[in-house]
């Protein structure tokens, strides 16, 4: 049986340039698929997404939910005879499926590449900056006030008690950002499912399920194996990775929690108990999972740094922008927010506003660019997950058919 192959010269190139650039160093030996932790007879991966790579098959590696399962501990790189690093290339694949399912297409292709990162920054600083004049709060406040109000006034202040004006501007900045992000990867998830539904040759499903069906049998089991990091365990060669992976996903989580309950706090409470807009006290409960959460997301920042650079030191990983990127930018949301926290404690006016507008600029980017870099692997890993879980379902096979 022959087979027409079509490849897509520019996505050779793009995987090259993410991280894959070791791809034609595959001779197709499996080596990869026996040593993976998540190869199985039935689906030996990555061995047969490097083929597909090799041939340009863009469109069959976009809709392989393999690749978006793969957790990239190393293992297939580190016993690759002929150092392909199969790891970078799955990798590199994810890279490109989320500039390729992200939007708006122009930001998505702007997060792809190292060369923008000046840019990248400049697009929230400028934003935050044209905010902060026109706000009427572009000054430093007084020392008195500082203690008092903290970065409360940081958009200046009005006596309209029913919103903050601080809250106003952070909220139309933040939510628009957080709005774009929600948006593309609703976009991107949607493309995803469909396209690993035609190349798994699922058809239209026996019969579907409802919504709580879906998320009790495929999408939340999916997110308890993440959140355990089940798969992470399994690997060897980067077993370490686990002792930043955790303290990241429990900050998160943490810092989530908090940016929900002070939400409710400013915009709810505080219509109430005006009191609420100003800075919390270091002993309030909320405040303390707070600076802990801050200080987890550092340190396991910090490991993942360590462990990425010990790997590409050691020839097991590549350098690339795509793996920096999200590093760079919760390290930078982790340091500024503690920073501005300290300044503000020992009354550094001046330095604490450059602090706390770099932390703004920050969390930000890790909104408005979440659909497009690393972090983005949240969504997609999981719905791939709940995928793989839902095409062995009875929804999809027939269990009389099976032999």
């Amino acid at each position: 049986m022959s087979m027409n192959v079509q490849p897509d010269i520019n996505f050779i190139k793009d995987m090259k340039e993410a991280g894959g650039d070791t791809l034609k160093k595959c001779f197709q030996c499996a080596t990869c698929s026996v040593v993976c932790p998540l190869s199985s007879d039935d689906n030996p991966f990555p061995r047969r997404e490097m083929i597909f790579a090799q041939w340009g098959l863009k469109d069959k590696l976009i809709g392989d939910p393999n690749v978006f399962l793969c957790h990239q501990c190393g293992d297939c790189s580190a016993y690759c005879p002929r150092g392909a690093k199969p790891g970078d290339v799955l990798g590199a694949i994810r890279a490109y499926s989320y500039k390729h399912f992200g939007w708006p297409a122009g930001l998505a292709n702007l997060a792809s590449s190292g060369k923008n990162l000046p840019i990248l920054i400049a697009i929230p600083a400028v934003i935050i900056f044209i905010f902060w004049l026109i706000s009427g709060g572009m000054h430093f406040p007084s020392t008195e006030e500082f203690v008092h109000a903290g970065y409360g006034h940081f958009f200046g202040h009005w006596n309209f008690g029913l919103l903050a004006k601080n809250v106003l501007f952070i909220d139309i900045l933040m939510l628009s950002a957080a709005g774009v992000a929600v948006y593309s990867v609703f976009k991107g998830v949607t493309a995803l499912w469909k396209k690993m539904a035609e190349n798994a040759g699922v058809g239209e499903a026996l019969y579907k399920p409802s919504i709580p069906q879906f998320v009790k049998e495929f999408l939340w089991p999916s997110v308890v194996e993440i959140v355990q990091h089940d798969r992470f365990r399994e690997c060897k060669t980067n077993a370490d990775r686990v002792r930043g992976h955790l303290p990241l996903m429990w900050a998160f989580m943490a810092l989530a929690f908090v940016t929900a309950y002070s939400a409710f706090a400013q915009d709810v409470l505080g219509i109430f108990i005006p009191s609420l807009h100003g800075p919390m006290s270091l002993w309030n409960p909320v405040k303390i999972v707070a600076n802990v959460a801050a200080i987890a997301l550092v340190v396991g920042t910090g490991i993942l740094w360590g462990n990425r650079s010990q790997m590409e030191a050691d020839g097991l990983a590549s350098k690339t922008f795509y793996d920096w990127f999200l590093i760079w930018m919760i390290m930078g949301v982790g340091v500024t927010g503690i920073g501005a926290e300290l300044f503000r404690l020992i009354g550094l006016v001046s330095i604490g506003y450059v602090t706390y507008f770099l932390h703004l600029v920050a969390v930000m980017m890790l909104f408005l660019y979440m659909p497009y870099t690393k972090f983005a692997h949240i969504v997609y890993r999981t719905a791939a997950m709940a995928f793989e879980r839902y095409r062995d379902s009875a929804y999809v096979k027939n269990p009389l058919n099976e032999e």
